[in-house]
């Protein structure tokens, strides 16, 4: 079985979806269904956490035995992600936090001096951490050898929806470490998701790119079988590229007109 370890979770999908932007909690339910994802991610200092009809989102996403991660978006200090991740801690009874400290609010990348200093913290306090970081192979080192069970770089901004903008430093951070690699931020449409994993990544943690698309439980389908499609493809091991021609066809024994 090709499953995704994420030291101690081990689950089949190689999708981690996001819970926001959807247009209501019935077609975000629906998406992550048609996603195949068993890992949810809830933004705690800005998701609404109640529905049009009064549903609690965290109540209705356990009910479906989907683990939820919670995140620390909105944070731009070590200070206040360590201090929200340790909220969640107490609200859902988790010790589990995706971990996002921001530069500034027009770029939204991380910022990788205040990232480290919350990564240490968390990881002595006993969290486990899987850091939203830059697709810097020496900043993935870092955290893989704080202890992070996993490492996800972005591949373009969030939610710029541009694909995988250098696959060659995405390439090099699966060589360099040796922890599972999820591409996180970036992913716009399923030809995105599928060239991340035949590089190499372990998976993908999406979410704009499904809720905001015009039809976000058929995009969460594309997604799913893309993600499926490129990890196979990794797994089967490509040909090499080439300038020239080669036949396909074997050149021994033609008839001779």
């Amino acid at each position: 079985m090709d499953q995704l370890q994420l030291g101690d979770l081990q689950v089949h999908s190689r999708l981690l979806i996001g819970s926001s932007g959807y247009p209501n909690f019935d077609v975000m339910l629906k998406a992550i269904e048609a996603s195949g994802a068993e890992v949810v991610t809830v933004a705690i200092r800005r998701v609404k956490f109640v529905g049009e009809k009064g549903e609690n989102l965290f109540h209705i996403l356990q009910q479906r035995n989907l683990a939820i991660l919670p995140n620390t978006a909105g944070c731009f200090t070590a200070k206040d992600a360590v201090l929200t991740a340790q909220l969640a801690a107490e609200a859902l009874e988790t010790t589990w936090v995706k971990l996002e400290v921001i530069g500034d609010d027009q770029t939204l990348f991380p910022d990788v001096e205040q990232l480290l200093s919350a990564t240490a913290t968390l990881v002595k306090d006993g969290f486990t951490v899987l850091p939203y970081c830059n697709d810097d192979p020496i900043t993935c080192k870092k955290l893989e050898d704080l202890g992070c069970p996993a490492v996800m770089p972005l591949g373009a901004p969030i939610g710029s929806g541009a694909g995988i903008r250098n696959p060659y430093n995405i390439q090099i951070i699966r060589d360099m470490v040796s922890v599972p690699v999820i591409v996180d931020a970036g992913v716009g449409t399923a030809s995105d998701a599928a060239i991340a994993m035949e590089l190499g990544c372990d998976g993908i943690l999406l979410n704009t790119a499904v809720a905001k698309a015009r039809d976000p439980i058929l995009m969460a389908s594309a997604m799913r079988k893309a993600i499926e499609a490129g990890r196979e493809a990794f797994n089967s091991g490509r040909i090499p590229k080439k300038l020239y021609a080669t036949a396909s066809s074997p050149t021994d024994g033609l008839i001779d007109f």
